[in-house]
Formats: structure tokens, sequence, C-alpha cells
């Protein structure tokens, strides 16, 4: 069983955008300036990343409690409040999708 690759964003000082990029740089074992055409798709292709980062901003002194999953460049990625990315492998167990109910 494998943990999640997490890329977490204290006191907002990477935006939530970001923080997917440098987690799917970490999974894919790049360096995080790799991570766009040709290679890989634009993060605004799956999801709109100044919007994702507005709702996650925690300077307007209102905390979200939002959770947002989202697939970019074949891993299933989860943002919850504080900025926090996990990047799984759709086929993991550990997925989000790919838990198995008993």
């Amino acid at each position: 069983m494998s943990a999640p690759d997490e890329t977490s964003t204290p006191d907002g000082e990477v935006p939530p955008s970001q923080a997917i990029i440098e987690a799917v740089a970490e999974r894919e074992g790049v360096d995080v300036t790799e991570i766009e055409p040709p290679a890989y798709d634009p993060l605004f292709t799956v999801v709109n990343p100044e919007a994702l980062d507005e709702l996650f901003d925690t300077t307007t002194g209102t905390a979200s409690n939002a959770v947002v999953e989202l697939e970019y460049e074949g891993y299933e990625i989860v943002v919850r409040s504080h900025g926090d990315v996990d990047v799984f492998d759709p086929s993991s167990p550990d997925s989000p999708n790919g838990r198995i109910e008993e």
C-alpha cells in the first residue's frame, strides 16, 4: 500500500494550482518546469487555476472547508483546505475512486 504524494501549502505560500503542478512533477520524477506542453496538458484544461486558488485563499479571513477532486495527467488529485494536495494513481486501492468497499 503506497501513500499518496503530498505537497502542503502552509500559510498559503504556494497556491493550490502550483501545488498540483509540483506534486505531479514529483510523482513523475521530473523538474516542475517540465510540466508544460507539449509533454503535459496545461492545468487549465481540467480546472480554472485562478478559481481554484481563490476557493482556498485563506487571506480573506474565511477558512474554506472545501475539497476538490479532479483528474490531471492520469492522476486523481484531491485538494483540501489549507492547500493540501494529494496525488493518487487511479489504479491504486488508496485512490479515492479506487477504494474497494467491503
